[in-house]
């Protein structure tokens, strides 16, 4: 079992920077590919980036390319989402995750989620 705790969230200007951050404990987090994903009121969780377990390969949905970046520490267990420039369609609950899958880019991929942590860029 991997638990994760994400934290960081809140209410912003649009144009502004928020970071977060996912606390791992369980099972060794350097074994595991990491990804935030988001769900905003009424969509469906889509994928936002993710990062290979040794922190090497970063990928990014099109939407954020550009503006988010994705890292992590695998000394401290813990994977970070630096947010800038943010819009107001950003506003949705940021999940992260874990998992060994093949894909990066999808939720089934991935064996464990935290809880959320809301994110609203206001205009």
């Amino acid at each position: 079992q991997v638990q994760l705790v994400e934290s960081g969230g809140g209410l912003v200007q649009a144009g502004g920077s928020l970071r977060l951050s996912c606390a791992a404990s369980g099972r060794t987090f350097s074994n595991y590919r990491m990804g935030w994903f988001r769900q905003a009121p009424g969509k469906e969780r889509e994928f936002v980036a993710a990062i290979s377990s040794s922190g090497r390969n970063t990928y990014y949905a099109d939407s954020v390319k550009g503006r988010f970046a994705i890292s992590r520490d695998n000394a401290k267990n813990t994977v970070y989402l630096q947010m800038n420039s943010l819009l107001p369609e950003d506003t949705a609950v940021y999940y992260c995750a874990a998992g060994i899958g093949i894909s990066y880019y999808y939720t089934g991929a991935y064996a464990y989620w935290g809880q959320g942590t809301q994110v609203t860029a206001s205009s």
